[in-house]
């Protein structure tokens, strides 16, 4: 009786092991055949696109001036904008750009960072209650010691607006350390997050080992 259970237990076992590696096996081949179906630069946007269509290593162009210009203005690498936009938004490809906790726009400011902290409204995490038309008036926002910014003097500081919104936020890392070389430092200010901090760092060090800069009707 003894016996027979053993054998028993020997073909259960078995069955279980065959069963687990012909899964493994169509697994790996199922792998290889997606990717014999793709170039690898299609394969990097399938695998690391995060479903935006971009890859690692691309840049919008439509982007890249006001990166640039911004960072020329507050002292900061442009890769950096530029890592920091894509974590943020995956290059405003996001929908809805507003984070469950109350960020906005490309590049996901609270509204009592880019208004200012003193609004009467502004505790916790940052999210407030400041009207739209207090939240972009470009003089209350002085005012109040915000981040928010009017570039090209339109009247409206908008945080949904990609020159504003990438202008403030050179003017954010560069205030928290980046103008000096802190990174890591001005990232933490800018998301408390280790995660979040690896991330934009590898990004910029991809972008650093080269980018490929693809035009607006390229992404999908």
């Amino acid at each position: 009786m003894g016996k027979a259970k053993q054998k028993k237990k020997r073909k259960l076992f078995g069955c279980l092991f065959a069963s687990v590696f012909f899964i493994a096996a169509i697994g790996i081949g199922a792998f290889y055949l997606v990717s014999s179906m793709f170039t690898e630069n299609e394969l990097d946007k399938l695998l690391n696109g995060r479903l935006s269509g971009i890859a690692n290593n691309e840049i919008p162009a439509e982007y890249m001036p006001i990166y640039q210009e911004a960072a020329d203005e507050y002292e900061i690498p442009w890769e950096l904008l530029a890592a920091v936009h894509r974590v943020e938004t995956r290059f405003s490809t996001m929908d809805p750009m507003i984070s469950p906790a109350g960020a906005e726009g490309p590049m996901q400011f609270m509204p009592c960072t880019w208004f200012g902290w003193s609004h009467p409204t502004c505790e916790g995490n940052g999210a407030g209650a400041i009207p739209n038309e207090e939240l972009t008036d470009p003089d209350l926002i002085a005012e109040h010691g915000g981040y928010g910014m009017d570039v090209r003097d339109k009247g409206v500081a908008d945080p949904w607006n990609h020159e504003d919104a990438i202008f403030a936020a050179a003017r954010y890392l560069s205030s928290n350390g980046a103008d000096d070389g802190d990174i890591e430092e001005a990232l933490f200010a800018y998301n408390r997050a280790d995660w979040y901090v690896e991330e934009v760092i590898s990004f910029v060090d991809v972008y650093n080992n080269g980018y490929e800069v693809i035009e607006n009707n390229e992404k999908p």
